[in-house]
């Protein structure tokens, strides 16, 4: 039996992140030192280059990925062969860019499976592979050690964090190859998803995520920037045309689980706090979120605060007294762990909630607004939000809507309904409206009742 005023108060305080329990959290086992090793064994293989060797025991992107594997199965191995650890992997053909020859790109990866929702998967990642200046140069040393060991050593603490725990959802941690060639490796791993079946509820690409300093001397010891995407990549003409109509531009699932996240940072101020960036991802550049938005899938991107461009994508060298070079002498591990516990936050509370359901509105030519949603696997309750068109972030004033409909002013809902009917009193040309799912003290992102508002691909709407 849910205890209802428990949960009132608790949503109320934050209604759009994960409400913790006040006992241990996986987040607390986060290791500085774990962290630390992991990149001085990345960087210790002198060049990650998705072209490098494949077969060296020792040096190049094959010993990499070989040592990433045998590291989720070690860790799998605690936990008695809770990760299920396999190379996702293609053969990429010549592309005339950065890719010369037929080459193997191999992503390591492993799936903890959800006790109630198997199919239902949060996907935390980082690419593995590393480059120098000339995208093309595989033979000179290439560290990598912010782009991206970082992200790499990321995933293997949160599944050391997390694989002890059993999950309603999947997770499914992934060390990807073929970042800088091109985003294979996340094209790959989406595909894979796909292919799979998977409802993916969420993406967490961490990219370039242990360094507090700029080479201006400009800090950010405790902000972590988080890329959403507006529009939706996977967008049709109709879709684009209804947007464009009723609203949806800034209402993306991505943007939503964007919101999401800086929430629940926000839960814990002493800890790393997000800075929402709302676009795709940084001026002129890329990362493997991307391959997952034009799939259709929620995704966002982490980075840090401000970046050092003196020590990524460059040849070791030094120039009038400025050493160049992504060596581990320029991370800030302490950033580093901050990141790794806010998104270890992030999965343990994204892999208990439930999927956001999907909503829809009537608000034309009347004086109130009809919300409906379909009911969700896990759901114990709705909470449904509002927001003025122009504000960035969703108001802490929520109503509940329990499945046996008690709690739900001018709502019909009851056990075993699959859809849900909720009246706002408010003009639904001034209001965005969103409901979230929630199971005990764990809510899902919000789902926003706009065209492309739902977290699925676009195809299936």
């Amino acid at each position: 039996m849910i205890n209802r005023a428990l949960l009132l108060a608790a949503l109320v305080a934050a209604p759009l992140a994960a409400q913790e329990p006040s006992a241990p959290h996986p987040a607390d086992e986060v290791s500085q030192q774990r962290l630390k090793a992991d990149v001085e064994k990345l960087v210790s293989f002198g060049t990650r280059h998705t072209l490098s060797s494949q077969t060296d025991p020792k040096r190049g992107i094959g010993a990499a990925v070989d040592w990433g594997l045998e590291e989720f199965r070690r860790i799998g191995a605690k936990c008695g062969g809770c990760l299920e650890v396999l190379p996702v992997g293609e053969v990429i053909q010549p592309d005339g860019r950065r890719i010369p020859t037929a080459t193997l790109v191999r992503n390591a990866v492993a799936i903890q499976r959800g006790s109630e929702r198997p199919n239902e998967v949060v996907i935390v990642q980082g690419h593995i592979d590393s480059r120098v200046s000339d995208p093309l140069d595989f033979t000179s040393d290439a560290p990598g050690a912010n782009d991206d060991a970082s992200g790499t050593a990321l995933v293997l603490e949160a599944a050391r964090t997390l694989s002890g725990t059993k999950y309603p959802s999947t997770i499914i941690y992934a060390l990807l190859s073929g970042e800088e060639q091109g985003l294979f490796g996340g094209r790959i791993l989406a595909d894979w998803a796909a292919a799979q079946g998977f409802t993916v509820k969420a993406v967490l690409n961490n990219d370039i995520v242990g360094n507090s300093c700029g080479k201006d001397g400009y800090c950010e010891p405790k902000v972590v920037r988080v890329f959403s995407e507006g529009p939706r990549a996977d967008l049709t003409e109709a879709l684009r045309a209804a947007q464009t109509r009723f609203g949806g531009e800034n209402d993306t699932p991505s943007r939503n689980l964007s919101r999401w996240v800086a929430g629940l940072a926000e839960k814990h101020p002493e800890e790393m706090q997000v800075r929402q960036i709302w676009r795709t991802d940084r001026m002129g550049r890329g990362g493997d979120q991307v391959p997952f938005l034009q799939k259709g899938f929620p995704a966002i991107r982490f980075t840090v605060g401000v970046e050092d461009y003196d020590h990524q994508h460059q040849d070791l060298r030094t120039e009038d007294g400025v050493f160049y070079g992504d060596t581990i002498e320029e991370m800030d591990f302490a950033y580093l762990a901050g990141v790794t516990r806010l998104n270890v936050r992030a999965l343990d509370a994204l892999a208990r909630a439930p999927m956001p359901p999907k909503v829809t509105v009537d608000a034309a030519v009347r004086t109130d607004t009809e919300i409906k949603w379909n009911a969700v696997d896990g759901a114990a309750v709705y909470s449904v939000v509002t927001r003025a068109t122009d504000e960035p972030a969703w108001r802490k004033d929520l109503t509940l809507v329990y499945i046996d409909g008690s709690q739900a002013d001018n709502a019909a809902a009851v056990a075993n309904a699959r859809t849900f009917t909720h009246v706002k009193k408010l003009r639904g040309d001034d209001w965005m409206f969103g409901v979230a799912a929630c199971a005990g003290m764990y809510c899902s992102p919000v789902a926003s009742a706009v065209p492309g508002g739902a977290f699925e691909p676009v195809a299936k709407e």
